[in-house]
């Protein structure tokens, strides 16, 4: 299967607002492997980035005067991504950009559904991680991914490391699939359509530091409630059966 994992930077963070792709990055995945078939490029947004943006990414406005428009690259672009699965963490924001930039262009570019299809690696590592953080920094270090040398957001940068922490999530794994339904609507609020769960996730077993954390934790509640607490019987009912 050939996936493309993609990474985006912007003016601002509201595409219907007028914000502009300044950045893509995106890395190809052939059977799981990085094959070196990148794609990479910064654009002119044609406005001003806003101070929280730039400060996330280090990207100044005069960098960006002698890049190319979006409309330059859009036929390369949408020819790297043609038939590929986009792997990209919280997709919706991602993918919202892209079709509005391509919404500038005209109907005949359709929407990213028209391309690709979409996995959103936020969405799979709240179904495996739930209750947990899963930005991808907390991924990285959760997975053991090295992103120390990751300072400021970059669209080539966040796509190599959610590369791995993509294949890191679903190692061990005969495939889990979250798969996006291509045919779903196309507005801002649906753009993901519907999740498709093929296969079975992998178990992650606590850690015996874990472990030791989750026993004081019991302790404390004990002593709260003067006396054994539900998640104590509960252990001990568990241990009996």
């Amino acid at each position: 299967m050939r996936q493309i994992v993609l990474d985006t930077e912007t003016t601002g963070l509201e595409a219907h607002l007028g914000h502009r792709l300044i950045e893509i990055g995106a890395v190809e995945l052939v059977g799981r492997r990085p094959s070196g078939n990148h794609f990479h490029t910064y654009l002119n947004p044609e406005r001003a980035i806003d101070e929280g943006a730039r400060e996330v990414t280090g990207i100044q406005d005069e960098f960006l005067l002698d890049k190319p428009f979006f409309r330059d690259k859009v036929d390369e672009f949408l020819a790297y991504i043609k038939g590929a699965e986009l792997i990209i963490h919280n997709a919706a924001f991602d993918v919202g950009f892209i079709n509005a930039e391509l919404a500038r262009l005209g109907p005949q570019y359709g929407t990213v559904a028209d391309h690709a299809t979409v996995l959103d690696t936020l969405a799979l590592a709240r179904t495996m991680y739930p209750g947990q953080r899963n930005s991808l920094d907390a991924l990285c270090k959760r997975l053991g991914v090295d992103n120390t040398h990751r300072d400021l957001h970059g669209g080539l940068l966040d796509a190599q490391l959610l590369a791995d922490v993509y294949v890191a999530m679903t190692s061990g794994q005969v495939g889990l699939d979250f798969v996006f339904d291509a045919g779903a609507d196309n507005n801002a609020a649906n753009v993901l359509g519907d999740i498709v769960i093929h296969r079975r996730p992998v178990v992650l077993r606590a850690t015996d530091e874990e472990l030791e954390l989750h026993a004081r934790r019991l302790d404390a509640l004990d002593k709260a409630a003067g006396g054994q607490s539900i998640w104590r019987k509960l252990e001990a009912e568990d241990t009996v059966h």
